[in-house]
């Protein structure tokens, strides 16, 4: 059901910075950087290993990590676990009394499935669910 984990995602005011910070120090470019207009996000991609670390800058004071980052400031905002499967993922989640944030899937960076589990129902951990489009 799970496959690996897809990204961390990183709540930042600056996306210019953390692109500078991130050539300077460890000679990387970005593997993808792009708008997502549904979520008012602009997302920029590293890759690190099997996995990436997504750094995530609002594009509105109606963002969801805008509000995060007025809430609390910088840092981890979620944890993406790759899936094959993300409708029935979500099912079995739903079955199983989890609270979820989204119930069906919705496109988000790199053209990607996504869908949100609420924190209060995993340990605290904001939860994405991505699932790679075929």
């Amino acid at each position: 059901m799970l496959k690996k984990i897809d990204h961390i995602g990183v709540a930042v005011q600056s996306l210019e910075q953390v692109k500078g910070l991130f050539a300077a120090v460890f000679g990387l470019e970005p593997e993808f950087e792009e708008t997502v207009e549904e979520q008012k996000v602009r997302a920029a991609g590293f890759r690190i290993g099997e996995s990436k670390i997504e750094f995530l800058e609002p594009t509105s004071p109606e963002s969801p990590i805008a509000k995060f980052l007025e809430k609390r400031g910088e840092g981890l905002h979620h944890v993406a676990l790759s899936v094959d499967d993300i409708v029935a993922v979500l099912g079995k989640m739903k079955a199983q009394g989890l609270r979820l944030i989204d119930e069906a899937p919705r496109t988000g960076a790199e053209g990607k499935k996504i869908a949100f589990v609420h924190p209060k129902s995993v340990s605290g951990i904001l939860l994405e669910l991505s699932q790679e489009n075929s």
